[in-house]
């Protein structure tokens, strides 16, 4: 008996072209850069210093000319720069999901079930008897003329009693505001935090595209103000020179979520804790040292009105401080919504998670 047979590995052949080889790394590093174009070439350069991936016949030139060629970048600006294409965009995004989140079969659709049944979306095993205004198509002819065919005995005729109809059951859309801090604190002591954040913002606005599409998505970021941003914005979000005004932040996502016309809202937060912004009578007031409870307060009073809403907060929070892990656990209780503890290794997975496992549904 053969146990084990060893022989020499010998790699699988890569038929991709240099093109092909080296895109995965490019938009790798545009996600680093914020969408700068040249500054990822520019990487490349140092790391085939490094690595050696380019060759004599296919340099930066001919990448730079591939990149043209298959519509990733654009002519270069007046500034001499040249732009990400929407395709690039795209490509960045779908990267992240499978980064973030694994491959997702298309036929993986979901929604977010409701505990009642009726006219609803999504077909169930149950059947009931036929009442009126039941849609024709809910009709399970089968079942129907099986019943008539067990009554009647000398010919077919099909009553409103025969009828049998398949259950659905309601699917409910979900409205969620995913707000990310933007913050100095964000790159703060060399850790950078807004690439992983960035990356898990733009894999869970794919996977909402294609596995809940009846959902809708919006996008907070927050510094010394809040404003929103487009999806495609999401691979150029840089950390500017803010503190953090989380009131502001959830005072704008709550704006967003009162204009949806759904009862399934949530706002989900990716935060390093530490609120130290408020605006007060028209002007900043800010304090960077330890948490001011002035500046508590009022983010606790704004946790309070979402909770007032019907709008829970999921909070994920990519520090390790003790004493910024017990503001968040006030802020928590004073909303009744959710908090992760995570490194950056975590959040995606955690993200994910909340979002796929751990809904509002009613």
């Amino acid at each position: 008996m053969i146990g084990h047979r060893f022989a020499k590995y010998i790699p699988p052949a890569d038929d991709r072209s240099p093109f092909e080889k080296l895109l995965p790394l490019f938009l790798e590093l545009l996600t680093h850069t914020s969408g700068d174009v040249e500054e990822a070439l520019d990487w490349m350069d140092q790391l085939d210093k490094e690595h050696g991936f380019y060759s004599v016949e296919y340099g930066r030139k001919e990448f730079e000319d591939d990149l043209r060629k298959h519509g990733m970048i654009g002519r270069p600006t007046k500034g001499g720069k040249a732009p990400l294409t929407g395709r690039a965009e795209k490509l960045i995004r779908e990267r992240a999901l499978d980064q973030v989140f694994g491959r997702l079969k298309k036929v993986d659709r979901g929604n977010h079930a409701l505990r009642r049944t009726g006219q609803g979306d999504e077909p169930t095993s149950d059947r009931r008897g036929y009442r009126f205004g039941d849609r024709i198509e809910q009709v399970a002819m089968s079942d129907s003329i099986r019943n008539a065919q067990q009554r009647g005995l000398d010919e077919l005729r099909m009553s409103e009693d025969d009828l049998e109809v398949i259950e659905t059951e309601h699917q409910s859309a979900c409205a969620t505001v995913l707000m990310i801090d933007i913050s100095h604190s964000m790159i703060l002591y060399g850790e950078d935090r807004i690439t992983p954040a960035k990356k898990v913002a733009m894999a869970l606005a794919e996977l909402i595209k294609r596995r809940y599409p009846k959902d809708t998505l919006d996008i907070v970021v927050f510094g010394n103000d809040a404003w929103q941003v487009s999806l495609k914005d999401l691979p150029y979000l840089q950390v500017g020179p803010f503190h953090t005004n989380t009131v502001a932040g959830l005072e704008l996502a709550m704006d967003i979520l009162r204009r949806r016309k759904v009862r399934n809202r949530r706002i989900v937060m990716i935060t390093d804790g530490k609120p130290s912004c408020i605006k007060r009578d028209g002007e900043y007031y800010m304090n960077s040292f330890g948490l001011d409870e002035f500046i508590v307060a009022r983010t606790l009073d704004a946790a309070v009105r979402a909770r007032k809403a019907g709008i829970p907060i999921t909070t994920f929070m990519i520090a390790r401080d003790n004493y910024l892990q017990r503001f968040i656990e006030r802020f928590t209780e004073a909303n009744q919504g959710r908090a992760f503890y995570t490194g950056l290794q975590g959040l995606a997975d955690m993200v994910f998670r909340d979002h796929t496992t751990n809904r509002k549904t009613s």
